[in-house]
């Protein structure tokens, strides 16, 4: 399976929110990640056929996905960024529901919604209304419903906001297991949440893709750039203020270690470490180096 997009453009008006994208996708978990407003929800909507191109196109194995029409949007699972429901449905009747929009037979779907609910979290929520759901629970049922009939292409747009901790470690889970043989495209800001699952990371900004390949791969970029440092915790901020920080960290006895992105030692006793995505991430999105 082969998703392509070729000079790929969305314009609102004078904004541009996806700049000529080519892209090839095949079968794996891709990490989408950008800033908000990088066009990534954008992307993704195109990649739906949510919304049209204002120039380019998007194909599935050499065919337009426009041409392709219901057997394209047959194979698609999409989780949006603000997933809609019927407050008043149950868990399952919401599922049931969007299984008969799909054409899933009822037994299959009772089944595979069953399924779902266990695999997210909810079974004990099964026959609850879904207003009476926290907003991380709320967002576990949209994870299910995106995977209800089983997608060739699943796109996923800030699947874990709202998770705590052991939710995402369960999403990530869920996510690894079912993207055998599949499409699955991950898009968020938060670094983590890709970090372990995605066997790709496209990270875009300003409606480009500025950087593609495996974690390791593209972290090499800024090899050498990353630097730690210990300092008094009492001036911890007037230092991660004054450079590009991705981390503090406390020691306990009134030092911090900072965790800073630069060209150079930014102090005389940092020592060099090496990099990792949510360095990279800083790196194109606060700014690249400190001089």
């Amino acid at each position: 399976m082969k998703l392509q997009t070729n000079h790929l453009t969305k314009q609102f008006g004078a904004k541009t929110a996806v700049d000529d994208l080519s892209l090839t996708l095949t079968t794996g978990v891709y990490g989408l990640l950008g800033a908000n407003g990088a066009g990534k929800t954008t992307l993704m909507r195109l990649l739906c056929g949510l919304q049209t191109p204002s120039s380019g196109e998007i194909t599935l194995n050499g065919q337009r996905i426009a041409a392709l029409g219901e057997n394209y949007r047959s194979l698609l699972g999409y989780l949006p960024q603000h997933f809609a429901y019927y407050p008043d449905f149950s868990a399952l009747d919401f599922l049931l529901y969007l299984a008969a929009l799909k054409g899933l037979r009822e037994t299959t779907a009772r089944k595979r919604a069953r399924e779902l609910l266990k695999a997210v979290g909810l079974s004990e929520q099964t026959n609850h209304k879904i207003k009476t759901f926290s907003g991380g629970m709320k967002q576990r049922l949209g994870i299910a419903q995106a995977l209800l009939g089983a997608p060739r292409i699943l796109i996923l747009d800030e699947p874990t906001a709202g998770l705590d901790p052991k939710e995402r470690v369960r999403f990530r889970n869920l996510i690894s297991a079912f993207s055998k043989d599949r499409i699955v495209i991950l898009s968020t800001h938060i670094v983590s949440d890709v970090e372990f699952i995605a066997e790709e990371i496209l990270m875009m900004k300003a409606g480009q893709i500025v950087q593609a390949g495996n974690p390791q791969e593209i972290t090499a970029e800024i090899d050498g750039n990353v630097w730690e440092f210990v300092v008094p915790t009492a001036r911890a901020e007037e230092y991660a203020a004054a450079f590009n920080t991705s981390n503090l960290r406390n020691t306990g006895s009134n030092a911090t270690v900072l965790r800073v992105i630069a060209d150079r030692p930014p102090v005389q006793n940092a020592v060099r470490v090496r990099p990792n995505l949510e360095d990279l991430y800083l790196f194109y999105f606060k700014g690249g180096t400190d001089r």
